[in-house]
């Protein structure tokens, strides 16, 4: 496990650290560094997770998963957080099936220039996402305009807004407290051997 802070393995937790660790684990039958952390607090592990899936893994969103991962991961490059990029991108090269593709996105947002491959309503979205994270009280009416014209509606609008939302907290959580992926399996779907 790796973190600045101690992080309570299961082993050692209390009934209710117990419970909260069955509703953090991954498909891969583990916890993440970025949830075990919250291992002191079970309640933020928690609310942690009720945001996470709602921002991200809810039915009702419409913006396919691969750019929801996408821009998850630019937030992730803007905010010099490798832990959520390992992860993140791993998802979103994998939901592309395109490493080509792939590897055009993965150093167009390493170079901060999303517009060197991506178009329409996937560019701006990384353009807002970019604004979100890095001027945040900066942001316009003229913003979400941008991203109407682009095609996105309100819905979509908000969808993207909760994920940049999102991963600005967890980079931040997983910065702050030196969260490594020592331990973690990297990325959602499981590899195929």
């Amino acid at each position: 496990m790796g973190a600045w802070i101690h992080m309570v393995p299961d082993a050692e937790a209390s009934t209710d650290l117990l419970d909260a660790l069955a509703g953090a684990r991954t498909p891969h039958g583990t916890v993440d560094n970025v949830l075990r952390v919250h291992s002191l607090r079970p309640n933020t592990m928690r609310g942690h997770m009720k945001i996470y899936k709602a921002a991200l893994h809810d039915e009702g969103n419409t913006i396919p998963m691969w750019l929801q991962e996408t821009v998850s991961s630019y937030v992730s490059v803007l905010n010099k957080c490798e832990y959520s990029l390992a992860n993140h991108w791993a998802n979103a090269r994998h939901l592309m099936g395109d490493d080509a593709k792939a590897d055009a996105i993965e150093a167009a947002m390493d170079a901060r220039r999303p517009e060197d491959v991506l178009e329409g309503r996937e560019l701006a979205l990384m353009r807002y996402a970019e604004k979100l994270t890095l001027q945040p009280a900066d942001m316009i009416e003229a913003d979400v305009i941008a991203l109407r014209q682009a095609g996105l509606d309100d819905g979509q609008i908000l969808e993207a807004n909760q994920i940049i939302c999102y991963f600005n907290f967890v980079n931040r959580s997983i910065n702050g407290l030196g969260v490594t992926t020592e331990g973690d399996i990297v990325g959602y779907y499981a590899k195929e051997d």
